[in-house]
């Protein structure tokens, strides 16, 4: 039996290459009649960053500081990303009608791609990739390669284009 795709999950980074990810996405649902939810992930501030932050604002100010500016950047990003899908689909309205919605969490990308196709039972995760040089890329890897390695999903990786 052939594999279908109902529920199609697309992370991006507001890169162009996201965007040329999402046309994909757009053209798969198409072709299976799926829904398409975005996905943001905002990252952390790693714990160096945090450390000193707290030691100069103080760790009740630097959480209470967090918790607002988070909500307010996540709530931000949700509307650029639900704008950004209507504009891309607006002289397609049979497109329109398959976007599901968006989500912007905060967390390690990776792991919230991962656990958030899980939670949508996305059949299939859409990611864009950027070209690295070899040293950079040797020692830190990208996120669409460690999704590619650690998802239990089909991964669409789309490349960079020239």
């Amino acid at each position: 039996m052939l594999p279908t795709y109902k529920t199609i999950m697309v992370a991006t980074d507001f890169t162009a290459n996201s965007d040329h990810a999402f046309k994909h996405a757009v053209m798969l649902a198409r072709q299976h009649n799926a829904k398409i939810h975005l996905l943001h992930v905002l990252p952390q501030v790693d714990t160096a960053m945090r450390s000193y932050l707290s030691s100069v604002m103080g760790e009740d100010k630097l959480e209470t500081f967090e918790k607002n500016h988070q909500q307010d950047a996540q709530a931000k990003l949700k509307t650029a990303l639900d704008s950004f899908a209507q504009q891309e689909l607006v002289d397609h309205p049979e497109d329109l009608a398959r976007f599901a919605g968006s989500e912007v969490v905060p967390g390690n990308p990776v792991i919230k791609i991962i656990e958030t196709a899980k939670r949508l039972n996305a059949d299939v995760i859409v990611i864009g990739t950027h070209s690295k040089g070899v040293l950079e890329h040797a020692f830190l890897g990208s996120v669409a390669e460690k999704v590619l390695q650690k998802a239990n999903r089909p991964v669409f990786v789309i490349p960079l284009r020239k």
